[in-house]
């Protein structure tokens, strides 16, 4: 069920407790000198809708909010973006009214790396606002890390920056998009001894080109089984998330032992 496809008759008549709704969210960004702008948005898009295909009587599917957190873009220009905390509240403000609505589950899948503590804010602030609601939120490659990390041939494992994973997947979907003569690899080399350690840096200062990975080795095949390790494990997220029991509200109960 894609919610805007339908008309307030038909969504009302959904049964709250019987779906997730699934609430994707990317950028508008400069996404290197061969992909477009609007990359995040494709990709995740066509993950929800893949999602939304194999179970569409189990999910309502909101539109996907492409304009994401996206300053450490700006230097390149090409970026349309949210700070972080005006993010986080526009993200409280579009999931409020859905949970107002009474849908009980809902899952925020995100599609851009500078969303991923927006998201998680956005949830917390609204937990208290509805303790009676299972929310969840999860990066989509953060979901099929290990099935990923096998497709890949270059040396880095992990989702980069019109990497090798992007540019394999929009090749997939939106081939006459991608400009791969003028991809390059780039991936500067991380410090061992500052791994878990938080570095902020714009883009700038992690690359010259606007991308960071292995684009160079992409390819249509690998994008497309990329694409669909993640609509399987996001597939098999929601069925988890269908079956896992609403939160309780009860009253925690107070000391009734006698011990002060």
């Amino acid at each position: 069920m894609r919610w805007g496809e339908m008309s307030w008759p038909e969504l009302r008549s959904v049964p709250r407790d019987r779906v997730v709704v699934l609430a994707p969210i990317a950028a508008c960004e400069q996404h290197g000198p061969h992909l477009p702008t609007l990359t995040d948005t494709i990709l995740c898009t066509a993950v929800a809708e893949g999602v939304e295909n194999r179970l569409a009587d189990r999910v309502v599917l909101l539109p996907t909010l492409w304009l994401g957190a996206s300053h450490h873009h700006l230097p390149f220009g090409a970026t349309l973006s949210l700070d972080a905390m005006d993010h986080a509240g526009l993200l409280v403000n579009l999931l409020r009214p859905v949970l107002r609505e009474g849908y009980q589950r809902l899952l925020v899948l995100n599609g851009h790396g500078g969303n991923i503590d927006t998201m998680q804010v956005a949830l917390r602030r609204l937990q208290p606002e509805f303790p009676d609601r299972l929310l969840a939120a999860a990066s989509y490659w953060d979901l099929a890390e290990p099935e990923l990390a096998a497709i890949a041939q270059g040396p880095r494992k992990r989702m980069g920056h019109a990497c090798e994973f992007e540019t394999s997947m929009m090749l997939a979907l939106r081939p006459e998009l991608v400009r791969p003569e003028l991809a390059r690899d780039d991936c500067r080399a991380e410090m061992s001894e500052l791994r878990g350690v938080l570095v902020v840096e714009d883009f700038r200062q992690r690359t010259q080109r606007g991308s960071f990975g292995y684009p160079q080795q992409a390819s249509a095949e690998k994008g497309r089984r990329m694409l669909e390790a993640v609509i399987r494990r996001t597939v098999e997220v929601v069925e988890a998330l269908l079956r896992r029991p609403i939160p309780n509200t009860a009253t925690p109960l107070s000391n009734t032992d006698g011990d002060g």
